[in-house]
């Protein structure tokens, strides 16, 4: 009796045990099926390419167009001796501004004054056998041909006086245009020779710069219109001026015409030699769409962007850890999948371009969102993933919306 009672305790002890196991192997498929879950869906987040996105907004922007030119002074002159001498007195140095007419230089004068002097006196006496002539004349005493020859002489005479007059001049050194004095030649006690360089001056007010623009544009830039101009060798300080004029003709050979910008700098920073690069500003629109530069891709001729768009959904897996142990931890520690999108091609047409943003005047919507960072690692409906993507999911999901609700 006793024997039996420990039988029947025995076999229940071994039910309890199987039921156990039996228990725990479940828990642990199911949890092993959870976790296959999670990797499926950590591969399908993994599978997508990460890019970065920019939203496509109306925005001003303005048309201009850019060249590169270097400055030139209008007014530069070259003063060179126009007679001989000895340098006795230099007035300017480079860099001295001066005026029209100023005196820069002196040169020895004394045979000059011995010239005119010779040539003063020589005159007198040519003055005074003139009148005596036409005396004599008026007398009829004098003949017509000797009165004619004596005035001749007189005449002649005057003209040398006026040359030894001017030959003393020229040893007055005097500035021919208002400008700067950019180069000096001589010294005190050079000899210089008639046509010999002495100094270069140019006028820094205005300044020129003369753009070779392409024929495509020779309706777009005229005179008179507003440009602005950086200068490299000033830190990229900006200047401003204007188109002067633009040539009547196109080159030939180059395919391209002047466009000669003017600036005026009453600082004098600018100094002519320098390189600018110009923009002229032509038109601006208030209400264009505008994307960002590297978001269009050209191909065969044609502009396109890549547009994100939500992914379509998956269908959705029957939980089979719900109900059993375990399932409420392996619920608390899944972590959300990453939000996947889907990259839409969209052919569009371009407009103006300014830095690094560029018009769309067809092919997209404001509010959408176009791919900017790895758009050459995509196609037309490649799976991606958004680093911005909780603004990017909502920017996706409301513009759809409104794209259904126009439908």
């Amino acid at each position: 009796m006793i024997r039996k009672t420990f039988k029947r305790h025995s076999t229940s002890g071994v039910g309890a045990l199987r039921v156990f196991a039996i228990a725990a192997l479940s828990a642990a498929l199911a949890a092993c099926s959870g976790g296959d879950a999670n990797k499926a869906a950590d591969a399908d987040a993994r599978s997508a390419v990460p890019v970065e996105t920019a939203l496509a907004a109306q925005q001003s922007i303005t048309a201009n167009y850019s060249g590169t030119a270097t400055l030139e002074a209008v007014g530069e002159a070259q003063v060179v001796a126009k007679t001989s001498g000895i340098v006795l007195k230099i007035l300017v140095e480079e860099g001295t501004r001066v005026e029209k007419g100023q005196l820069l230089a002196q040169l020895d004068a004394d045979t000059a004054n011995n010239k005119l002097a010779q040539a003063t006196a020589t005159l007198r006496k040519a003055q005074a056998a003139y009148d005596k002539a036409e005396k004599g004349l008026a007398l009829k005493i004098t003949p017509r041909s000797d009165y004619d020859s004596i005035h001749y002489d007189l005449e002649n005479q005057k003209a040398v006086v006026e040359g030894a007059q001017l030959d003393l001049s020229y040893t007055r050194i005097v500035a021919p245009i208002a400008g700067v004095i950019s180069r000096r030649s001589i010294k005190v006690g050079n000899l210089v020779q008639v046509n010999q360089a002495l100094f270069d001056i140019v006028d820094l007010d205005p300044l020129q710069a003369v753009l070779n623009v392409p024929e495509r544009d020779l309706d777009t830039l005229k005179a008179g219109q507003s440009v602005r101009m950086r200068v490299d060798a000033l830190s990229g300080k900006a200047f401003d001026g204007v188109i002067a004029r633009i040539a009547p003709v196109v080159d030939a050979a180059s395919g391209t015409f002047r466009a000669t910008c003017e600036f005026r700098d009453g600082t004098r920073t600018l100094k002519p030699g320098m390189f600018g690069r110009i923009e002229v500003a032509y038109d601006q629109r208030h209400d264009a769409l505008v994307v960002p530069r590297n978001a269009i891709a050209e191909e065969d001729g044609e502009a396109s962007v890549f547009v994100i768009e939500p992914a379509p959904a998956k269908p959705v897996q029957p939980d089979k850890t719900k109900g059993k142990p375990g399932s409420a931890v392996a619920a608390e520690t899944k972590a959300p999948p990453a939000p996947v999108f889907v990259a839409k091609r969209r052919v569009v047409k371009t407009g103006y371009a300014e830095a690094d943003r560029i018009e769309i005047r067809d092919g997209l919507k404001d509010g959408e969102r176009v791919i900017t960072l790895g758009r050459n690692a995509v196609r037309d409906g490649t799976e991606v993933q958004v680093l911005d993507g909780g603004k990017a999911a909502t920017d996706a999901v409301a513009m759809n919306r409104v794209a259904g609700n126009a439908q």
